[in-house]
C-alpha cells in the first residue's frame, strides 16, 4: 500500500510521519560520530512494496560510514545460486566493510528504533559508550 503501510496487517504505518520528518537530520553521537537520516516517500514498486525510500547511517569524524539502513539496492542473500534471491531492496550494512543483509522492513517506527539499537551497540563496541 502506498505511504509505508505495515504490511502485516494493511493499515497505514503510523510511524512513517515521524521518519519523514527526520529526513535531512544529520545527528552527532559520541565524541566522533554523526548520523544522518533521509527517507522520502516513492511509488510502490516490487523492491520497495511499502512506498519508502530511506537510509539511515552512522559515520566516523572522517566521513566513513560505520553501519547503516537503507533500501537503495538489492543486496545477495547467503547459500549460493540455489537460493531464490530478495526482490526487496531492504537491509542493513552492520559495518565498513559488510555488504549487506536483508532487512525485514515492518514500519517506519521499527526500523527507526532498530537503527538506534545498532548505533549504540556499535558507539559501546567503539568505546562511545
Amino acid at each position: 500500500m502506498f505511504g509505508g503501510s505495515d504490511r502485516r496487517s494493511h493499515r497505514p504505518d503510523s510511524s512513517l510521519s515521524v521518519l519523514l520528518d527526520l529526513d535531512g537530520t544529520k545527528i552527532g553521537v559520541g565524541t566522533q560520530y554523526w548520523v544522518k537520516i533521509s527517507a522520502w516517500v516513492i511509488e510502490p514498486d516490487e523492491a520497495r512494496p511499502h512506498g519508502l525510500r530511506y537510509e539511515l547511517t552512522l559515520h566516523d569524524a572522517g566521513n566513513r560510514r560505520i553501519l547503516g539502513f537503507d533500501n537503495a539496492h538489492a543486496v545477495k542473500r547467503p547459500g549460493g545460486r540455489f537460493v531464490e534471491q530478495p526482490r526487496a531492496y531492504d537491509h542493513r550494512h552492520l559495518g565498513p566493510k559488510d555488504a549487506g543483509v536483508p532487512y525485514p522492513y515492518v514500519s517506519a517506527g521499527k526500523l527507526v528504533g532498530d537503527f538506534w539499537q545498532a548505533v549504540f551497540k556499535a558507539l559501546d563496541e567503539l568505546g562511545e559508550s
